[in-house]
């Protein structure tokens, strides 16, 4: 049976990791792709991982090039090329440049990926999956944003910090922009089935929603220089698993809404379905007044950087 073809564009410290994540859960075949002047950054990226197969018998191929033909017939392609976010920077400070970047991206995986599913992790995240998606043409069930699969799974890290529970038995999401404005939904937050509420004070709830909001900004901080890349790749590899593997994972993503929670036309972060057909569903459900307002906001964030795309 034909190996999937597993297509990482952009070799730095997130691209390298899905390199290695997807060797390990043995998705397929990878290949890394960057700018030739990183042609050989990604071509010793890739043989590292090579060399490290034997250790636990990985049996995939993983390769780098700068060559875009090399794109050809990728299943998945998980986009990561961009400008980094820099210390005093916001994800909008990135737009002008990333934009030109991933319209490049968006039309060679035209060219040579037509039929592949889409991960976009690359930042202002909401800004950039519109785009790719406005360039490339790709129907919308096969483009999706890595924005509410991080956040949450840092809101569900720092519950389980507070609580001492496993991150196993923490159930939590996150939707909305992928930015300042993201809405953790602490309705939802469950430790084992039991609210969390019950089991953590207002006060303390409250100041974990906001550590969750400014959760990159912090650890942009904390690095200096560059941004998270451990947890990024992770969710991506998530995302990616779930559609390759048909398991219908139910997972907050930047989706197109096309009415759903009364938004049109734009990227944000809802629950989705990933099965084997890519966006298989968004799951809607009644808000309280409180949420509404909240999704507002984030919706006038990302509506506002989209804007600015100019597409």
């Amino acid at each position: 049976m034909a190996k999937n073809k597993i297509l990482l564009i952009g070799g730095g410290q997130i691209g390298g990791n899905l390199a290695l994540l997807a060797a390990q859960k043995e998705l397929g075949d990878i290949m890394i792709y960057d700018i030739p002047q990183a042609e050989g950054m990604v071509k010793g990226k890739a043989l590292d991982i090579l060399q490290l197969r034997p250790h636990d018998g990985y049996d995939v191929d993983v390769s780098g090039t700068s060559n875009p033909e090399d794109m050809k017939d990728s299943d998945v392609v998980i986009i990561t090329a961009g400008m980094p976010r820099k210390p005093g920077m916001n994800r909008e400070d990135l737009l002008s440049i990333n934009i030109k970047i991933i319209s490049d991206v968006a039309n060679n995986v035209k060219k040579y990926a037509p039929n592949a599913f889409v991960i976009v992790v690359s930042n202002p995240l909401d800004a950039i999956v519109y785009s790719f998606y406005k360039v490339s043409g790709f129907s919308k069930n096969k483009v999706v944003g890595m924005a509410g699969a991080l956040d949450t799974c840092r809101f569900k890290t720092f519950l389980a910090e507070e609580t001492g529970f496993s991150v196993q038995d923490i159930q939590c999401m996150v939707l909305g922009g992928h930015g300042d404005t993201m809405v953790p939904m602490l309705r939802f937050a469950t430790a084992g089935g039991i609210p969390i509420t019950e089991l953590v004070s207002e006060q303390r709830l409250n100041e974990i929603i906001e550590r969750t909001k400014y959760a990159g900004g912090e650890l942009v901080k904390l690095f200096g220089n560059g941004s998270a890349y451990y947890a990024p790749a992770a969710s991506a590899i998530e995302m990616a698993e779930s559609y390759l593997r048909d398991k219908k994972r139910l997972i907050p993503c930047a989706a197109l809404c096309e009415g759903e929670f009364g938004i049109d036309g734009y990227f944000i972060g809802v629950p989705t379905v990933i099965g084997a057909n890519g966006i298989e569903k968004i799951i809607e459900f009644e808000m309280n007044n409180e949420e509404k307002g909240q999704l507002e906001q984030t919706l006038n964030a990302v509506k506002e950087t989209v804007t600015e795309t100019g597409l």
